[in-house]
């Protein structure tokens, strides 16, 4: 077990360490920030304060009490109707609003370039509206059982069914951020894991290495050194969007939609944050496993860069056969393909996610897949050294006959 776990220590380390690692770790945070940063430049060089209006009026409780409510859209410190032109004509202002009380009445008209935006006005209109009712209550002298009697409001109550509008859209979803975060990392391990196989193809460090511990071994620990680098990644990504979903629910604007959204957003966590991602690393796992396989079987460690291409393109099948069946997934192709080891990562997932899969089903299909990649581990352990020491630039199927004939011995 040492020895095993120095390969896959080194393994490991020597992956972690590389700058493509790290560029590919990230590069997504990269691209996030930038898109932000680029949103919120543009935003602010087209909307900045311009956006905002002021509050000009003789009754200061009014006035302050109505910021208050709206402290984002509001200049408070603009107080009268020279300073608000001044600031309009320069378009650090939208606009500003001229509230009065004549006659026990509040007036408000607003000045702009054009029309104030729907939702400040509506924000604007139901304050005023409040204020107003205020007023005629205080104005109408009414008793206090009479008060009580005029703001008696109707009981409004819903009773929703499931919501399949929403329902669907978080399927979709679901449905697309995991068959593509399958594939991404599938295609770029497969690369990775095939090429550090394969430069060691032939190489007289390999025969001293196989004298020292077995072929089984080291297979082994190279497998579980990429797994390790794998989820690191996948963690790093994991504590990187809980990171950004908190943050994103301080900024003004997205936090609002994600409060308006809330069941949307919960109902595609529960479908990424479940069984799904038992079968997302299963098959990270078995891809990992065939193009280490493939790394081995390549002639010469010059041959390294052609070694990914049998996981590459198995991947690329999978991938693309998922897109007829996104949302019905109950057919009798993507049942037969949620067992079926190498696609079984992307088809049962997509059942899950549409509901069309027992606990039973999702079992059974997460064994076979287990099975499966212990018994390919064991199988590919055997013929490891024989793959790994033959040198000849022979064809394919001869040196796998002589891969198979090694492990016999």
């Amino acid at each position: 077990m040492h020895k095993l776990w120095i390969v896959t220590r080194e393994t490991y380390t020597r992956q972690v360490k590389s700058w493509s690692f790290l560029m590919l770790v990230l590069m997504p945070f990269i691209m996030i920030g930038l898109s932000l940063g680029i949103g919120y430049i543009s935003y602010s060089a087209n909307s900045g304060s311009d956006t905002k209006i002021a509050i000009i009026s003789d009754e200061p409780a009014l006035r302050q009490q109505l910021i208050a409510q709206n402290k984002d859209d509001i200049q408070k410190n603009v107080t009268t109707v020279k300073q608000a032109k001044a600031k309009l004509a320069k378009d650090d202002l939208s606009g500003y609003v001229v509230l009065s009380v004549k006659q026990q009445q509040i007036q408000a008209t607003f000045h702009g370039k054009s029309a104030m935006n729907s939702g400040l006005k509506a924000k604007i209109t139901a304050y005023l509206t409040q204020a107003q009712s205020q007023a005629n209550l205080a104005t109408a002298q009414l008793s206090p059982a009479q008060i009580a009697a005029l703001q008696k409001q109707p009981v409004f109550k819903e009773k929703l069914q499931h919501d399949q509008g929403e329902a669907k859209l978080a399927k979709t979803v679901s449905f697309w951020i995991l068959v593509f975060m399958v594939y991404m990392i599938l295609i770029t391990y497969a690369s990775i894991t095939a090429q550090e196989i394969a430069s060691e193809k032939g190489t007289k460090i390999m025969e001293i290495i196989f004298s020292s511990t077995s072929a089984a071994k080291y297979f082994v620990g190279k497998i579980l050194g990429v797994l390790l680098v794998i989820l690191t990644q996948v963690a790093v990504y994991a504590l990187g969007g809980w990171g950004g979903y908190l943050y994103a629910q301080r900024i003004h604007g997205v936090s609002e939609f994600l409060a308006d959204n809330q069941t949307l957003v919960n109902d595609v966590l529960h479908n990424l944050l479940s069984v799904n991602l038992i079968f997302l690393l299963l098959g990270v796992v078995i891809y990992t496993v065939l193009s280490a396989f493939s790394g081995a079987l390549v002639a010469k460690a010059e041959d390294a860069s052609k070694a990914a291409q049998p996981a590459t393109m198995l991947t690329m099948v999978a991938f693309f056969a998922t897109f007829p069946f996104q949302n019905n997934a109950d057919q009798l192709l993507p049942k037969i393909l949620s067992y079926v080891p190498f696609f079984s990562s992307y088809f049962m997932p997509i059942r899950i996610i549409n509901e069309q899969a027992s606990p039973i089903e999702i079992t059974i299909s997460l064994l076979i897949l287990v099975i499966t990649i212990l018994l390919a581990m064991f199988y590919i352990g055997r013929i490891y050294e024989g793959l790994m020491l033959q040198t000849d630039d022979s064809s394919f199927w001869k040196r796998m006959k002589r891969g198979l004939a090694y492990s016999k011995k």
